[in-house]
């Protein structure tokens, strides 16, 4: 493996981030964190990312519209030693990793990428006709 290339997650570090997000979906549907950044907003963890040492945990979400993000990011990772408590007596993890919490970008690149894709200039590439019409020569 090259330098700078990614190695892929282990089945372990993909089930131990998605306990981890489970726990973090229910504790903020809850409102259990007491922050006032917090208070009514509706926040989707899109995925915890754990770091090959089990170490670190990196959630990314996105508050519902996208409005005020980084106001309510800067909630929630001032509330990231409640939830590493509140998330510790929820799972059964012999030792929790430390959260960290970050933006969730793949809704933005994936409206760039359908914007690219219907722009005339690439739908006149990809375009591909309903009914092919072929004559049939009949000799």
């Amino acid at each position: 493996m090259k330098r700078g290339e990614l190695k892929p997650r282990s089945q372990r570090q993909l089930r131990i981030g998605e306990v981890i997000r489970h726990a973090l979906v229910q504790l903020i549907g809850r409102g259990e964190a007491n922050d006032p950044g917090l208070d009514g907003v509706t926040i989707t963890v899109t995925e915890v990312r754990v770091s090959s040492d089990l170490r670190n945990a990196t959630a990314f979400v996105m508050p519902l519209g996208g409005t005020g993000s980084n106001e309510i990011l800067e909630s929630l990772r001032r509330a990231a030693p409640f939830f590493r408590r509140r998330v510790a007596s929820e799972v059964d993890l012999r030792r929790l990793p430390s959260l960290s919490f970050e933006l969730d970008s793949s809704f933005d690149n994936a409206g760039h990428i359908d914007a690219l894709l219907r722009s005339p200039a690439v739908s006149a590439d990809v375009y591909v006709p309903d009914e092919v019409d072929v004559e049939e020569d009949e000799t």
